[in-house]
């Protein structure tokens, strides 16, 4: 019996040294490690790009798939069909976008980039020559005049630092490899979904309890319910909102009205404060090319539109699947964009529902357990 415990006592003395080593030899390489995983990263991009696209993709070919099904001729092939036709939908969208609004786009911010220095200098000589009882003549308001004045917006805008932020933004799929590997990695998916899923199963009931195995499922169906649902909808309703702000820009004659409608959409997607971001710069842009009539006129037609967006076409996409309050939105959207920059932000809210859908069931559960 002694001789148990005087083993066990070294056996510990001995882990507990090797754990020391090892976690000094990781804090003394951790330069070396850091190299490592993000050379790791980088490899697996691809197929993280593939998983994502296919996760995206998975609910229209899910349905057309059902649709094949329903046809007996075509009932055995049904997914491979579906999967060639969502494709081929995904592939035209992307030709539409390519060869005719992005070059429109392209142009816009060619051409505004160029004049952009006239237009700040116009409005920097239009703010100075204000009379002396204006409220623009602050001394706050002149001291932000002088900081502007000191920046060289030509050193940001000019042609080859675009070119240079176009080529950075798609760094990942510029290589012909990693775009044939993250289209692969995203068909076999689509295919064997099934499969993989199943696996996936299999897998947690042999390593967990059948309880735990519940939960688990539980939680991975409404995980995935949340982030699809809020993914797919806030995509689907910047298209939307993009299209409409910039049919009613060039209805307006806004000049860059293509580009600023665009530019809209885009922020849209961050919910709440993406939109008052996006018609901010839409409207300061529009001041110094329209002036302020038309500034206004813009704006006016902005707010009408995110009001439409925000209590009709949204509510429909989302269909309260995130129910969540508008503090808590703006504060996970503040924090997540502090540390992960645009991409925290547009994530942000769906994992702050996960967060919050856990921290309930675990509430839930407590109170039940003491109630007992």
């Amino acid at each position: 019996m002694k001789e148990t415990k005087k083993w066990t006592k070294w056996l510990y003395w001995f882990t507990f040294a090797v754990a020391v080593i090892v976690v000094y030899k990781v804090l003394d390489n951790f330069g070396d490690i850091t190299s490592w995983f993000n050379g790791l990263i980088s490899i697996l991009t691809p197929f993280f790009m593939g998983i994502l696209i296919a996760y995206l993709l998975y609910i229209p070919c899910k349905k057309i798939e059902k649709a094949y099904e329903n046809n007996r001729v075509l009932r055995k092939r049904a997914r491979g069909l579906a999967v060639i036709t969502v494709y081929i939908m995904a592939f035209l969208i992307l030709f539409i976008i390519i060869n005719i609004i992005l070059p429109s786009i392209s142009k816009s911010v060619i051409d505004l980039a160029n004049n952009l220095p006239s237009y700040y200098s116009n409005a920097m000589n239009y703010i100075q020559n204000l009379p002396d009882d204006s409220l623009l003549n602050k001394e706050s308001i002149q001291e932000i005049i002088i900081g502007l004045e000191q920046i060289d917006i030509t050193k940001f805008l000019n042609l080859e630092n675009i070119y240079d932020y176009i080529k950075g933004a798609f760094g990942i799929v510029s290589g012909i490899f990693s775009a044939f590997v993250t289209l692969i990695i995203s068909i076999y998916f689509l295919l064997e979904r099934k499969d993989i899923l199943k696996f996936i199963k299999k897998l947690n009931n042999a390593i967990f309890k059948e309880k735990t195995c519940e939960k688990i499922d539980m939680y991975f169906k409404k995980t995935n319910e949340i982030f699809f649902k809020f993914i797919s909808s806030q995509i689907l309703d910047a298209i939307i909102v993009g299209i409409i702000m910039s049919i009613l820009l060039l209805i307006l004659r806004v000049k860059y009205g293509l580009l600023l409608g665009f530019l809209i959409g885009l922020f849209n997607i961050i919910p709440y404060l993406g939109a008052i971001v996006g018609v901010t710069i839409a409207g300061i842009i529009t001041l110094f090319t329209g002036g302020f009539s038309q500034a206004l006129w813009m704006i006016i037609f902005a707010i009408i539109a995110q009001q439409i967006d925000a209590n009709i076409i949204n509510p429909r996409l989302v269909r309260n699947a995130l129910k969540i309050s508008p503090i808590l939105v703006i504060f996970s959207i503040t924090l997540f964009g502090a540390y992960y920059g645009i991409l925290g932000m547009f994530l942000s809210v769906p994992i702050i529902a996960t967060i919050k859908l856990l921290i309930n069931d675990w509430i839930d559960s407590r109170i039940e357990k003491n109630e007992k």
